[in-house]
């Protein structure tokens, strides 16, 4: 996505005298600026006060800087095939509400609340069947665990593994389920988190602390219902081999009396 869309036009990257954000750092560097905590940059800091001052073709670089994260966090919170429009949505109406951006915040988190909101809002008209179907969409990309691999049952491994992680995710409440996507899914740090989610750090602390508590539990419960579901599977399929091979002897013997 190269600018953001919006009913006025598109923000287009324009010359921005060779200087590029980073998203690597978090909140994105410009040239060799130094890195703030907690993902704030001089350089950041810098364009915000240029978009602030008039110069819109600026705001191209935070849209590349922050695209990636954006989308991650739109499919993880349910947007699915929408995730897309829900991110343009959001980086217009940031751009619209730069003007209260609070000086000396970090950008990313003050954006991924409103990527996140917009999602909620997409899946509230989209309906629960969309939220599910993104949800369980976040676990289709690359698996930095799991290596993409052309042998088909390593596929199948990761696609099963996968599965079950989204089962279990599903299992925890909407705010465990948050605090463990932006820590774990999105890599963003404490500090980072609680901005994000409008929660104290000592808060961010303990949901996540029972977050990872019970997706363990969750997790050990689906891997104890997996193998006795496929012994169920092996003995609903045994009738059925006892028959054809019944059926096969049968038809070997009637062939010898003939």
């Amino acid at each position: 996505m190269k600018g953001v869309r919006t009913r006025e036009g598109a923000l287009q990257p324009g010359p921005e005298r060779g200087r590029t954000l980073d998203d690597r750092s978090g909140g994105g560097t410009v040239g060799q600026a130094g890195g703030q905590p907690g993902g704030r940059t001089d350089g950041e800091a810098e364009v915000i006060a240029r978009v602030r001052a008039g110069e819109a073709e600026a705001y191209a670089q935070l849209v590349h800087a922050h695209t990636g994260v954006a989308l991650r966090v739109a499919v993880a919170f349910g947007a699915g095939a929408d995730a897309e429009d829900v991110v343009q949505s959001a980086f217009f109406k940031a751009y619209r509400a730069l003007g209260r951006f609070r000086d000396g915040a970090t950008f990313r988190p003050w954006l991924l609340r409103i990527v996140v909101n917009e999602t909620r809002n997409t899946v509230r008209s989209a309906g629960r069947a969309r939220a599910v179907a993104g949800r369980e969409a976040r676990f289709h990309g690359t698996d930095p665990l799991i290596p993409e691999s052309s042998d088909p049952a390593v596929a199948a491994l990761a696609e099963e593994r996968r599965s079950l992680l989204a089962a279990a995710l599903d299992g925890l409440s909407e705010e465990q389920r948050q605090v463990v996507t932006y820590r774990y899914l999105l890599e963003m740090d404490e500090a980072e988190t609680a901005e994000a989610l409008g929660w104290p750090r000592g808060t961010v602390k303990s949901r996540l602390n029972r977050a990872l508590k019970k997706l363990e539990k969750e997790l050990k419960e689906k891997l104890r219902q997996g193998p006795e579901r496929g012994r169920e599977r092996e003995r609903e399929h045994e009738p059925q081999q006892e028959r054809e091979r019944e059926g096969g002897g049968g038809h070997g013997r009637a062939s010898g009396r003939g």
